[in-house]
């Protein structure tokens, strides 16, 4: 009886810590890292990129969502920093012009299952295409992503809304929200720069329980009260505005850290973006 019972109590803890290991937390961050071709004087893209490596690498993130990012510019975070494959096209071709909104992800931790971008307009799959009044084409590029240790999927969404057009951003709110609305069961984020703040409809809508996908800021869910979360910094530090860039999640997702990354070398700023991160793990576990 004895020997019957060390041997049930063997398998019974077996048991309960494979049910721990197998509960994977992920790290994520969004990050706006400024178009390397554009005219910004002291903060062009060759005077900064080793500062948007260093942070990129210090923060080791599983997931990174990008925006505003060239080709050029993905190559050269690559060769800088290994590990990360890269899921995504230039908005401009669907292929390698104009600006991406790219997914990185550390090819250990996962692998590819499916993945793809749309365009933020009325045709969501033509190339190129826009629509509700913004001049600039836009898009969001997504992936399911399979945990190679748990097993877990993870739903990936990462976009860059338009900065003038509120009838924009409200339509790609939208548009983003029915394609979510479908994955009820496994985790999803919704990341990027929405160029909007926290209170614009657009915003609300992602979060509401009335019609939209009812997605948690992540950021927020940790820090409710916090006021200093401007994320746009004019490469100068700036953090008196509105939260722009977001991680949102499901209720699949559970936040266990979050911050606003401000980041500098005696005053130079990687970006004119503060990227913003959270680690996560599964609801519940």
């Amino acid at each position: 009886m004895l020997q019957f019972a060390a041997i049930l109590s063997l398998l019974l803890g077996i048991g309960c810590s494979a049910v721990v290991a197998a509960e994977p937390e992920w790290t994520v961050m969004t990050f706006n890292i400024r178009y390397g071709t554009a005219n910004d004087g002291d903060n062009r893209w060759a005077n900064r990129e080793a500062l948007v490596y260093d942070v990129i690498e210090a923060r080791d993130a599983d997931i990174v969502g990008l925006q505003e990012a060239l080709s050029f510019q993905l190559e050269s975070i690559t060769e800088h920093i290994e590990g990360y494959g890269v899921i995504g096209v230039g908005r401009d071709d669907g292929a390698t012009q104009g600006e991406f909104s790219p997914i990185l992800y550390k090819l250990d931790r996962f692998y590819v299952e499916s993945s793809g971008t749309f365009w933020l307009s009325d045709t969501p799959e033509v190339v190129g295409s826009t629509g509700w009044g913004n001049s600039i084409t836009r898009i969001c590029t997504w992936a399911r992503l399979i945990d190679r240790a748990s097993g877990e999927a993870i739903n990936v969404y990462n976009t860059h809304f338009d900065h003038q057009s509120q009838t924009s951003r409200l339509n790609s709110a939208a548009l983003i929200g029915r394609e979510l609305k479908d994955i009820r069961d496994e985790p999803v984020l919704l990341m990027g720069d929405f160029n909007a703040g926290e209170d614009n409809q657009a915003m609300l809508y992602l979060t509401s329980h009335r019609g939209g996908p009812k997605l948690v800021d992540t950021y927020r869910d940790l820090h409710p009260d916090e006021t200093n979360v401007g994320t746009f910094n004019s490469f100068k530090g700036d953090s008196e505005g509105d939260k722009i860039d977001h991680i949102f999640a499901n209720t699949m997702i559970r936040t266990l850290d979050a911050d606003i990354d401000r980041t500098n070398e005696d005053g130079r700023y990687p970006s004119d973006h503060f990227p913003v991160w959270a680690r996560i793990t599964i609801s519940g576990s």
